[in-house]
């Protein structure tokens, strides 16, 4: 129980780096000597010290005969920072309570080797759950190539997203809105689609006046690209989200060479409907270190997600409003004929935000 106390110190600390770690795990360290904390770390952002380094510097002397509890097993290797394993070794740490290993191709288990070779007690895991919530991006993408995917959607209570006619600027409140800046803040990139540049122009960024979370200008200031898919390069010209040069444009192969935009234009693979092929920019997304991915787009791009299995979690806000039977519906989906054959989610998540509501659902893996 005393170690569990101390390490959900480290998981408070770890989060504080939710929106600023990126590309980089967010991991907190406690360095507890003679049943006091003697040092308290985590890391704020790349190329900065990590949990360990800064929870060691705090603790100085006080760390010889300490025990390191870490939410990640310690790096092994040298990076844009020391390796922390070694950092830990020669403060003369005796014991590390780590939440679970790292799948990082680099370090897997090879930290945790450094530590016991040095004849360091390593205790592993402990409330690994924990450790995987708190970053599921990184951990996915190490172990599968692929980036997590989360979802967002907004609909009225009869399950509409736009009217007829597109629009859908807005259908939830403001608090909702602010509420969406903190799944764009923790993103490594946002996705849309060209049809929802075309109905809403967008920016799609993150603004720190409505970022109501610790170190907002540092999180609002990272760069996080917006990537449009726009397969025949529909989108207008003078759109919004083109005037950011990060973000990036997505055609099929050849379509760039007829128009010249302000962005950078990534050349993607067409899937057998004459659209983006969603696995192979994933992956491509993963190659670039992307951790956690935010869709915000519509009912085709989102039920595309849906339907071939490429969506981790689907963050829905839902206003108290009504929007008829001719507005357009949530996600667009293949016909189904049979109800075992239905998309089946588990909720894990719902709770009042502002004037809506938000639910989060991920899918049921047991059909």
């Amino acid at each position: 129980m005393e170690d569990a106390h101390y390490l959900a110190e480290a998981f408070r600390l770890a989060e504080k780096g939710l929106y600023t770690a990126d590309p980089n795990p967010r991991v907190g360290c406690v360095l507890v000597k003679d049943g006091r904390i003697v040092g308290k770390g985590f890391h704020l952002t790349t190329g900065e010290g990590h949990a360990e380094a800064n929870a060691l510097a705090e603790a100085g002397e006080e760390s010889r005969g300490a025990t390191a509890f870490v939410t990640l097993e310690p790096c092994s290797f040298h990076g844009r920072t020391p390796s922390c394993a070694r950092a830990l070794i020669a403060a003369g740490i005796k014991r590390v309570v780590a939440a679970m290993a790292d799948p990082h191709k680099k370090n897997a288990g090879e930290g945790f080797r450094n530590l016991r070779d040095a004849g360091i007690e390593v205790q592993t895991p402990l409330l690994e759950s924990s450790a995987r919530a708190l970053n599921p991006g990184h951990i996915k993408r190490h172990e599968t190539g692929m980036p997590f995917v989360r979802l967002k959607l907004a609909m009225s209570l009869d399950g509409k997203t736009a009217l007829a006619n597109g629009e859908s600027q807005w259908i939830t409140g403001p608090g909702a809105r602010r509420d969406v800046q903190k799944l764009r803040a923790r993103s490594s990139v946002i996705v849309t689609g060209v049809q929802t540049v075309i109905h809403d122009n967008p920016r799609m960024t993150v603004r720190a006046e409505e970022l109501d979370v610790e170190y907002r200008e540092l999180a609002a200031k990272r760069r996080r690209p917006v990537y449009i898919l726009d397969p025949r390069l529909r989108v207008p010209p003078e759109s919004a989200v083109l005037k950011n040069h990060d973000n990036v444009l997505v055609c099929v192969h050849g379509m760039a060479e007829e128009k010249t935009f302000g962005v950078r234009i990534l050349d993607a693979v067409e899937d057998t409907h004459h659209r983006i092929d969603l696995t192979r920019f994933l992956q491509h997304l993963a190659g670039e270190d992307c951790n956690e991915v935010l869709f915000e787009c519509g009912a085709t791009l989102g039920g595309s997600l849906v339907e071939q299995g490429l969506c981790d979690e689907l963050v829905i806000y839902i206003a108290p409003k009504i929007m008829g039977s001719s507005a357009r519906s949530l996600l667009n989906v293949s016909e189904i004929d049979n109800m075992g054959d239905l998309f089946n989610m588990n909720i894990i998540d719902c709770r009042s935000v502002g004037d809506d509501i938000r639910i989060t659902a991920v899918p049921n893996q047991t059909g």
